[in-house]
């Protein structure tokens, strides 16, 4: 192995080990609690060997965020039929959506609550983004208006995002949140 290949591969572990402190702190502590400084004390780098990577504590959001994406993906694949099939699948999305919503408060703030300098529905969109809005798609795609599936499914996911802000904030209560689900799919995806 060449210098060059170490130097390398010590760069992306410490690029792994500055977002995983941050997310750490931020389930823990909430995000106010992720500086670049904190961050720095608990690897054990300079603040400048963050800023090598980051050049603030948003791309670290950023970061953070795009594993939320990837993970979110995996989840909705995961809940979802290889093959979608009409309102089951659309009733297993929803589920997965606010169930991953649920179990990573800190998480879904990054991907869309704080700044993350990301890009949405944009030519310069990362592929995480676009994987899990493309997971959300999927199952949605035949029952939206065929000239605009993409308007469709912004839609339903905006409904869901409010619901799951909504309920995390006490706006709305916790113990009817199934019941509001379920409405919001029979919105989208009637009963056959």
């Amino acid at each position: 192995m060449s210098v060059h290949e170490r130097k390398e591969r010590e760069r992306a572990n410490r690029h792994r080990l500055i977002v995983s402190t941050a997310r750490e702190l931020a389930e823990t502590q909430g995000w106010d609690a992720v500086t670049t400084r904190r961050i720095a004390e608990r690897i054990e780098y300079s603040q400048p060997v963050l800023y090598s990577h980051f050049r603030g504590r948003h791309e670290i959001v950023g970061a953070v965020a795009l594993e939320g994406f990837a993970e979110l993906t995996t989840a909705l694949r995961a809940a979802v039929p290889e093959e979608p099939a009409g309102r089951a699948a659309v009733v297993a999305l929803a589920r997965a959506y606010t169930d991953f919503a649920e179990r990573n408060h800190a998480l879904y703030d990054a991907m869309f609550s704080l700044d993350n300098g990301l890009p949405f529905a944009d030519e310069a969109t990362p592929a995480p983004l676009r994987e899990a809005f493309q997971a959300l798609l999927d199952p949605l795609v035949d029952h939206a208006h065929p000239d605009e599936p993409g308007l469709f499914v912004e839609t339903f996911w905006s409904a869901l995002h409010g619901l799951v802000t909504l309920t995390r904030a006490g706006r709305l209560p916790a113990d009817r949140a199934a019941d509001r689900l379920t409405l919001l799919v029979d919105r989208f995806v009637p009963r056959e």
